[in-house]
């Protein structure tokens, strides 16, 4: 028997860096090289309160005082919804206007006591 061998599949022989992308071949940068910096931020996160319906201990994003909220009603989206559905039910002569005088049926608004903005609110739905 002939002991020949198979020759080498292709792209054994070839030298390096052949048929690679041109900054493939180049070596890695020495240990200590000042090269790139890389600047990782962390999101920030500017509501950490719950608010509810009573006011909360916090610092004013405007005027940077400590305060408790002061707390205001408005009509929300929970009160329109508890209109529609008393009238639906068939109390539409005046008592599906019941919602809208209920504090437990509207959105609360919290605001600063020392500069009057609105800090926060609590939808009810």
């Amino acid at each position: 028997m002939d002991s020949k061998q198979p020759p080498p599949p292709p792209g054994y022989n070839q030298p390096p860096g052949y048929g690679q992308p041109s900054g493939y071949s180049q070596p890695p940068p020495p240990p200590g090289y000042p090269g790139s910096t890389v600047v990782v931020t962390q999101p920030v996160h500017m509501n950490p309160y719950m608010f509810r319906e009573f006011g909360v201990q916090m610092q004013c994003p405007q005027c940077q005082a400590t305060i408790t909220t002061s707390t205001r009603y408005e009509v929300g989206t929970l009160t329109w919804v508890a209109c529609f559905v008393i009238a639906v039910v068939g109390c539409w002569l005046g008592c599906c206007l019941i919602p809208f005088c209920v504090d437990g049926c509207k959105d609360v608004i919290h605001s600063c006591p020392n500069c009057k903005q609105d800090v926060g609110r609590y939808n009810r739905m």
